[in-house]
């Protein structure tokens, strides 16, 4: 009779070869850690930036500050990096400091849970059993489409897909193409699209405020000027974080200071758009804030083109060739774009259980909760980047994986320093934080900006926007604190 082989142990398993992932395996070995590996569903790393290749598919960040503060990248051909610029950036990052080799690509976790007898973790993946010491969490927030449940939808007969898994070999020409949302994806894709179909119906459900994007292309003399002075990069880096920063104003200082900032998104709209029915339509009625300002200097062009037109009136049904909306209009249609946003929070949450037997997910939905964004109680030995309440809604989403990979990787090197078994940030800590969020949060544009988004939860609460200053949460994270913790020692 053959005897099952015990598992493989990983000691610190990480999931997901995103940014985060990427740059938390650099940060890693880094500090002399070698002994861990990164799960990556897909064939390859890049996360995010692999996964969307949509037409005009671009950072909506500055590429000097959306870039590791360890890897300055002086040759960014334009302001804001491209899908695919970004994407060989982190692939160059991770060749070059050698962590490729720690990567399991194909590798999708199924289910973690917590063996609090052996203090280990327990993992279910396409490819096997493993258990591990410490898990981190590197997915992304942006890493699930999330597709409206519209009546009919099925029975559609023409081609439909969302920005996220846009089908290439589906030619748009001269096609009647319906776009459903205006988010961020589908403000970038727009423009792209909008010269070669036939006919483009926008059916928007809120307008978007959207801000200048002062995009060009760099030149081969200040690139080479950045290359030659490294701190001159350093510097424009600290520009944009400064600016950046400073949306923070609105989001959860005072809307009163969102003035400046409307009155210039909506000079933009009055410049770009001329006709008063459609500026009325494009027009936000909520305070800039409450959702994703997006920046963009082609979207407005591309909805005043004579073949694009935007629908305001809410979608009633799909049928086999066309779109009807609640007021009895009905639109022909060939191609479906859902341009609808990503699932929160991302699918991995509800695959790992803690203690009680719970998953992350239960909780989120229950109330969204961690300690910095970084931990979770009833979660021991395990991590996470952008968890809730780690995003910022004022700053580069890099900024803040940075500030959390320290953390974690401060929090391992002590747990190997003082023989740490397990670890579990207490109740009575995580609940100071959530109530010092909560707290924070009441009166934030988010929340009473007269809209709804993903940053409000079903109730109207804070989903995971970190209330305060990106600088501030750096400084809470410089050093782990193992006072905040349940500790055991082996």
């Amino acid at each position: 009779m053959m005897v099952a082989a015990d598992p493989e142990h990983v000691p610190i398993l990480v999931i997901g070869a995103g940014i985060a992932g990427v740059g938390l395996a650099v940060s890693l070995r880094d500090a002399g850690i070698d002994d861990f590996a990164v799960l990556e569903r897909a064939a390859d790393l890049g996360g995010t930036w692999r996964a969307n290749t949509y037409p005009g598919c671009a950072c909506d960040v500055p590429s000097q500050l959306y870039s590791y503060s360890f890897a300055p990248n002086p040759n960014w051909s334009r302001t804001y990096g491209t899908q695919p610029e970004i994407l060989a950036y982190l692939q160059s990052v991770a060749r070059h400091h050698d962590v490729v080799r720690h990567m399991r690509f194909g590798t999708e976790l199924l289910s973690a849970r917590w063996d609090d007898t052996g203090s280990r973790w327990r993992i279910t993946t396409t490819r096997g059993e493993l258990t591990a010491d410490v898990v981190v969490s590197a997915v992304g927030p942006f890493s699930e489409a999330q597709i409206p449940q519209l009546p009919g939808a099925e029975t559609f007969e023409g081609a439909q897909f969302h920005s996220l898994h846009w089908d290439h070999e589906h030619d748009l020409t001269g096609d009647r193409v319906a776009v459903i949302g205006t988010g961020a994806s589908a403000v970038q894709f727009i423009p792209e699209i909008q010269p070669t179909v036939k006919r483009l119906t926008v059916f928007q459900r809120s307008a978007p405020w959207i801000v200048s994007r002062l995009d060009r292309r760099t030149l081969a003399a200040e690139r080479a000027l950045l290359r030659r002075i490294p701190m001159l990069g350093k510097a424009i880096r600290g520009l944009y974080y400064t600016g950046i920063e400073g949306f923070g104003l609105v989001g959860f200082v005072d809307k009163r200071f969102r003035h400046p900032y409307e009155a210039l998104a909506k000079l933009q709209l009055l410049r770009q758009v001329r006709d008063p029915t459609l500026r009325r339509k494009l027009t936000p009625d909520y305070v800039i804030g409450c959702k994703r300002a997006i920046f963009s200097d082609a979207y407005y062009p591309a909805l005043t083109k004579p073949n694009v037109d935007v629908v305001t009136a809410g979608i009633q049904e799909i049928r086999a060739h066309s779109i009807v909306t609640t007021d009895g209009t009905e639109y022909e249609v060939d191609t479906i774009i859902y341009g609808t946003g990503f699932g929160v929070p991302p699918a991995i949450f509800d695959r790992v259980y803690g203690t009680d037997g719970r998953s992350i997910g239960d909780r989120y939905r229950q109330r969204p909760s961690s300690y910095l964004g970084a931990t979770l109680a009833g979660f021991p030995n395990f991590f996470c980047t952008l968890g809730p309440f780690g995003a910022a809604g004022n700053q580069s989403a890099i900024y803040m994986i940075e500030a959390q990979v320290r953390y974690i990787v401060d929090a391992v090197r002590t747990m190997r320093a003082r023989n740490i078994r397990r670890i579990d940030v207490r109740e009575e800590v995580q609940r100071t934080f959530l109530n010092e969020v909560a707290e924070r949060s009441r009166d934030t544009a988010w929340l009473t900006g007269g809209c709804r988004s993903y940053y409000q939860t079903a109730d109207g609460g804070n989903a995971g926007l970190y209330p305060n200053w990106s600088f501030e949460y750096r400084r809470r994270t410089s050093r782990f604190d193992p006072e905040s913790y349940e500790v055991r020692v082996r």
